[in-house]
């Protein structure tokens, strides 16, 4: 049974860091996009990044909303199994639980934005950006 796990939440000062883990089981992370999306409390889900699942250890596409790009960095350790998502300069407007989901398909070139395109979810880490 496919199955993805988050870690790596806390709690952090405006401006700090925070590395979040997607650690991967039952299946083969590098064939399969994996997203990551957030809910901030009384708001919808949206989406923030994905890597997409191409076959390649060392090559995959990566997306990323307007608003994390150029703070947020999503990476893929195809020998744990594992997508990282590196949260830099985090603002306030960041908090939120963060899920990571992998997608229905495998082998899409271009990941997608669409949660409906996901199946498998974690439970979520609670990210909190606060002085």
């Amino acid at each position: 049974q496919p199955q993805v796990v988050e870690s790596g939440g806390g709690l952090v000062q405006p401006g700090g860091s925070l590395r979040l883990s997607c650690a991967a089981s039952g299946f083969n992370s590098i064939y399969y996009a994996i997203g990551w999306f957030r809910q901030a409390p009384e708001k919808e889900r949206e989406w923030v990044s994905c890597i997409s699942g191409i076959g390649s250890r060392t090559i995959a596409p990566t997306n990323y909303s307007d608003s994390v790009k150029g703070r947020f960095t999503i990476t893929r350790d195809s020998d744990k199994n594992t997508v990282y998502l590196q949260m830099n300069n985090l603002k306030p407007e960041d908090t939120a639980v963060y899920y990571c989901a992998r997608d229905i398909a495998s082998w899409r070139t271009v990941c997608e934005a669409d949660d409906s395109k996901y199946d498998y979810w974690g439970q979520g880490t609670q990210v909190t950006v606060s002085s």
